[in-house]
């Protein structure tokens, strides 16, 4: 390497010079104004940086499935400064070194691990570069701050059909929320309807409780009122008082609606009996 016969030079903060004396490392030069005597031959022989660097290596390997994938690593490295005489006359391309080794470590573990692992175990990756890295360039003065495993790309026919497989799982999973869903409305529905129809059934019921209560009330009523008439006449004349009365609302109703009812003097004895038989039966129940 070569030496600018210089009598002194100014080293900035986040940097470190290397001093030889007649070709030969003499020592190291720290932040500052140092001199030289280039007549005893002192020379600066060159400045590395002590600042973190990034290096940025994109590795085309296959994994356990034989999918090709790309995979880029960011590597911050930097200078040790106790070592700087070693990054400086040991490695002539510390870049190269680097992107070497990431290959080697990215091409060695990544075949061993299926596609779908693969981005889970992206942090196992980095740590293994970083190991080893850690371990050759060390030996060079240079240290491995970080291995980060920014992006893992595989071919586009392979992350289409990923997609589609995600899609479609999903689909799958919609399809059995909505048929859960869909199930739980019919079930709600029928118990409605279910429970709607015993109250129905209760209402009705208890209707029909309270017209046989009424209907007593008043044949008892009649009878005590008007004497030598039995039960049966007095259940008689109420039952044409309502069918007459149904006929008179029929008649008064705006609804424009048709109602043929037999009308006559057996038809009404006959609806008497049926209206009889009717709350005799509510009774007994």
């Amino acid at each position: 390497m070569g030496c600018n016969a210089v009598f002194c030079a100014c080293i900035d903060h986040a940097s470190v010079g290397v001093v030889q004396k007649w070709g030969r490392f003499m020592r190291l030069a720290t932040p500052g104004l140092h001199f030289f005597n280039p007549f005893k031959g002192e020379c600066l022989a060159g400045v590395l940086s002590t600042r973190v660097c990034s290096l940025e290596v994109c590795v085309e390997t296959k994994t356990k499935d034989n999918v090709f994938v790309q995979i880029v690593c960011s590597t911050q490295y930097r200078v040790i400064r106790e070592c700087a005489d070693d990054a400086f006359y040991e490695l002539q391309n510390p870049k190269e070194q680097i992107k070497a080794y990431v290959f080697d470590v990215v091409r060695a573990l990544v075949p061993r691990i299926p596609l779908d692992e693969l981005f889970e175990q992206k942090g196992d990756v980095a740590k293994a570069v970083l190991e080893e890295l850690e371990k050759v360039m060390g030996a060079y003065g240079y240290s491995i701050e970080q291995i980060l495993v920014v992006d893992i790309v595989p071919d586009e026919s392979v992350r289409r059909a990923m997609n589609d497989i995600n899609a479609a799982h999903r689909l799958q999973l919609a399809s059995v929320y909505k048929g859960e869903a869909e199930k739980i409305l019919l079930v709600k529905k029928a118990e409605a309807e279910a429970e709607a129809k015993h109250l129905a059934g209760v209402g009705v019921a208890k209707q029909r409780q309270a017209i046989t209560e009424g209907l007593r009330e008043n044949v008892l009523n009649f009878s005590h009122t008007v004497s030598g008439t039995s039960a049966k006449e007095v259940m008689d004349l109420i039952m044409v008082t309502q069918y007459f009365d149904t006929i008179k609302d029929l008649g008064d109703s705006s609804n424009k609606t048709t109602v043929f009812i037999p009308h006559g003097p057996g038809h009404v004895k006959d609806i008497s009996d049926q209206i009889r038989n009717g709350v005799m039966e509510a009774q007994s129940i």
